[in-house]
């Protein structure tokens, strides 16, 4: 059986960290699948509200896309809070910025306020942000065999916010109906509480800190010239030039959100020109959606068994059968469904991989800061693709956004495709 290629190189936690993961772990899945339920209205009732309150498709975009843009503004400092605090306050002020961000979005809705809407969107998606560093602060004990396996299991969870998030429409009916909010604003309400209640469960019952624990047996940290430390983004810049898994792994987080992102921002409007009808759309991607989280614990699994790099393949191998699919049968529905599924399970395979790759890449040093410094990029990349598939589609039809995002893929592919190979010749000529 191939050993993975990072387990030569990580060092295992001592025993006594074993307890303190173990209750790491409970604490960030109960407050992951509580956080997520506030995160997974701004996609969904977001989306809604925007277009109510702007009455513009302009703004109305801008709006949808200022989640997203506060997860990735708030993705880097969040990291570096980590790196100085420790994740136990780094979480908890995220998921408090993104409840304060859910309060204002009562306001907006009830009352629609414009500039509140942009304001409350931005701060909710610091949710976003917290969510997936909870996936990186889930590896800082793990053991070396487990650590994808840890990650996908915090990515897994996220599965049951994202799914009941949209869907508190429902429930702020009735709350509307008892305290004269209007749906929306009773959503976010209910948003807000959520997020308020993951901050508070993580601040109480986060202790020990996993990352100050870790720190505790790592090296003493390096410092520049005049006996001074380097700044933590320098320290991460300088690590990433000369770490080559890091930086395969950072290409690999950003290459499945660019081509995820494009491809199913678009499907809803595609299958709309197409006469799809609102139930359609939602089955796609509460379909896409499914593909993208429940198979986090197989890819966990066949990262700690067979190496990122066999996981990592592999969701390449999804994700171009999911593009061509959806380049070939572009008017038929029912392969729209399946390429929309795949597109997700891809997104999984080398998302899942690429993140477990990095947290053992990095060093303890920059650990926390270079975390969130990828998270910040992958959403920045996200919310580029977003705009840019707008026009693409517009210009060219869905079939040619499929091909170029396969073009996307190309690099990627290359890459490991070159290191599959040299591993190969290593083997042969051991």
């Amino acid at each position: 059986m191939p050993e993975p290629e990072h387990l030569a190189t990580a060092v295992a936690p001592a025993p006594a960290a074993d307890a303190v993961q173990r209750r790491t772990m409970t604490v960030l899945v109960l407050a992951q699948i509580i956080g997520t339920v506030g995160v997974g209205v701004a996609p969904s009732i977001g989306v809604l509200l925007a277009g109510a309150v702007t009455e513009n498709e302009a703004w109305a975009g801008l709006a949808r896309t200022a989640s997203t843009l506060g997860a990735a503004l708030l993705g880097l400092p969040l990291g570096t809070l980590a790196a100085r605090r420790g994740r136990r306050v780094a979480l908890a002020g995220g998921w408090w910025t993104a409840a304060a961000g859910g309060a204002v979005l009562v306001a907006a809705a009830q009352w629609s306020l414009v500039v509140p809407l942009f304001a409350g969107l931005l701060l909710i998606g610091v949710g976003l942000a917290v969510s997936l560093q909870s996936r990186f602060a889930a590896t800082d004990l793990a053991q070396p065999h487990h650590k994808a396996r840890s990650l996908a299991l915090v990515v897994w969870v996220g599965t049951l916010g994202s799914v009941l998030g949209p869907n508190l429409g429902a429930p702020g009916e009735v709350i509307g109906a008892a305290t004269g909010l209007t749906v929306y604003a009773a959503a976010f309400l209910i948003a807000a509480v959520c997020l308020a209640v993951a901050g508070l469960i993580v601040f109480v019952w986060l202790r020990p800190d996993p990352l100050l624990f870790l720190r505790q047996a790592a090296p003493a940290s390096p410092t520049g010239p005049g006996g001074k430390r380097p700044g933590r983004v320098r320290q991460v810049l300088a690590e990433l030039r000369v770490n080559q898994r890091a930086q395969v792994a950072v290409l690999a987080i950003l290459t499945a959100q660019v081509v995820m992102v494009a491809i199913m921002t678009m499907t809803p409007v595609h299958l709309t020109h197409h006469g799809g009808s609102i139930t359609v759309v939602g089955i796609t991607i509460s379909l896409h959606v499914a593909g993208m989280y429940a198979p986090s614990p197989l890819v966990g699994l066949i990262a700690d068994r067979y190496g990122h790099r066999v996981a990592i393949s592999a969701g390449l191998g999804v994700l171009a059968a999911s593009l061509l699919i959806g380049a070939l049968q572009p008017d038929d529905t029912g392969w729209i469904i399946a390429s929309l599924v795949l597109l997700g399970v891809g997104w999984s395979f080398v998302n899942v991989a690429g993140s477990a790759l990095f947290s053992t890449a990095v060093s303890a040093e920059t650990r926390a800061s270079s975390q969130g410094g990828v998270d910040a990029l992958s959403n920045l990349f996200g919310a580029a693709a977003a705009f840019a598939a707008g026009p693409l589609l517009a210009v060219s039809g869905f079939s040619l956004l499929c091909v170029l995002a396969l073009v996307a893929l190309v690099p990627l592919t290359v890459l490991m495709a070159g290191l599959m190979a040299g591993r190969a010749l290593t083997r042969q000529s051991a």
